[in-house]
């Protein structure tokens, strides 16, 4: 980094409150410990080995002419939600550069972003990895998804004039009360956002409150979400093998879901012969342990990873690979959304809604606390409190199908009429845009 740029970063440090003093100058000292911490999870699986160095700001790729947004999503929901802003953002003159910190949606973005888009893990929050990293890419503008809000970045941020943009931001009243906790720290970096365009009015309520400057309330993003892709010939094929099987999916799911998924499958297989049931764990390798723990029920079990395929021999097929989700939503005209019984707070259920299925989910969907008030307001989802429960609904639902297509119909409709947040971020940041067309960075 430029001497004059640390100086800048440094002062500016240096008038912060004690904690965030702490934590920033922390970072400089404890940097040896991320390195360790890095070295730590790549051995457990958890990062590329290849591309490690982007997390420590050292860029994969070079950093192409003209204007560059900068937009991150931690993980698969959260940069999935921002697909729809990226493509607009290109079609704008716009190259931008997409961040996220998980092998999955890595893996997930390099098939899907599109041309003048880009993928990088994000850097770990330490002042000499952002200085690498914002050197290197030096954004006009960048835009974080939902609740990314690390100190050091919106520090580095602000101290280059990048405006930050928080889109589809979350802001639940349990982390509300957290960030009240220490009022001087949520003001001295909310004060540092310079537009905060929040998912409901509850929301932005709270962001105002907690010292961000300039919020709106701009709805979410996943609303406006494209379904996620299928091959059609493997779609067809499959179609094919479980021709005339009653199917249910249980997608997204976390340990203690699968058992209960295996549970279901053995109460109402005399009652639906030839049932299938699909699980798609959250986490992919997890699969080996997936089907492992359903064969030591009795059931039988296919594994997809392993070439295995859902044939009338088998009960229980574990779908565990990457990008395919979209498939198995087309296959299944029920699904359980996972991370709702175990204590996650929900996956994401528009996608399955979208494409035509009737949604199940447990008691804890905080993380969707919104999407699914209005599916179940329609009739589009239905909660249940348990396995026993989760029972009961599949089973109705295999027994009357009928009733699973008017969920899945109320579903799509409520799903189609609560979009167009992106539309509205879009306007959002038009005065953005247009401050960079003012300063010459490119032509309208």
């Amino acid at each position: 980094m430029r001497r004059e740029e640390t100086g800048v970063r440094e002062q500016r440090a240096g008038d912060l409150p004690a904690l965030l003093r702490a934590y920033h100058y922390g970072l400089i000292v404890g940097e040896p410990a991320l390195a360790g911490l890095l070295a730590w999870r790549r051995r457990r699986g958890k990062e590329d080995p290849v591309r490690l160095p982007e997390r420590t700001g050292r860029p994969g790729k070079p950093r192409p002419a003209g204007p560059l947004v900068w937009a991150h999503g931690a993980s698969i929901g959260e940069a999935l939600s921002l697909l729809g802003l990226v493509e607009r953002l290109i079609r704008r003159g716009f190259t931008v550069l997409v961040t996220s910190g998980t092998r999955t949606s890595a893996e997930l973005l390099a098939r899907r972003l599109p041309r003048g888009a880009l993928h990088q893990y994000v850097p770990l929050d330490a002042p000499r990895y952002l200085a690498r990293f914002l050197d290197h890419w030096q954004p006009d503008l960048a835009l974080v998804a939902e609740s990314e809000l690390w100190p050091n970045t919106i520090l580095a941020l602000h101290a280059r004039g990048v405006p930050l943009i928080l889109v589809n931001g979350r802001m639940s009243e349990r982390s509300a009360r957290g960030w009240a906790r220490t009022p001087a720290v949520a003001r001295a970096l909310l004060s540092r956002v310079a537009l905060c365009l929040a998912q409901s009015r509850e929301e932005a309520e709270r962001f105002a409150r907690l010292g961000t400057p300039r919020v709106e309330t701009g709805g979410n993003l996943k609303f406006d979400a494209s379904p996620p892709p299928a091959d059609p010939e493997a779609l067809l094929q499959l179609q094919g093998v479980t021709q005339g099987r009653p199917v249910w999916l249980a997608a997204s799911t976390h340990p203690g879901e699968e058992a209960a998924a295996a549970s279901v499958h053995r109460a109402l297989a005399r009652q639906h012969p030839g049932l299938l049931t699909l699980v798609v764990p959250r986490h992919p390798d997890r699969g080996a342990e997936v089907a492992a723990q359903a064969a030591a029920t009795g059931l039988r079990v296919g594994r997809r990873a392993t070439g295995g395929q859902p044939h009338d021999k088998v009960d229980l097929y574990v779908a565990d690979t990457v990008g395919e989700l979209g498939l198995f939503y087309r296959l299944c005209p029920v699904v359980f959304v996972g991370g709702s019984l175990a204590r996650h707070g929900g996956q994401n259920p528009i996608e399955p809604a979208r494409l035509g299925a009737a949604i199940l989910a447990g008691p804890h969907v905080r993380n969707f606390a919104q999407v699914y008030a209005a599916l179940e307001r329609a009739g589009g989802a239905r909660i249940v409190r348990d396995g026993q429960e989760l029972t009961a609904a599949v089973d109705a639902l295999l027994g009357d199908p009928e009733q699973g297509r008017a969920m899945a119909r109320a579903g799509a409709a409520a799903i189609e009429a609560a979009g167009g947040a992106t539309d509205r971020a879009m306007a959002a940041l038009e005065p953005f845009i247009c401050q960079l067309i003012i300063a010459g960075r490119f032509a309208s």
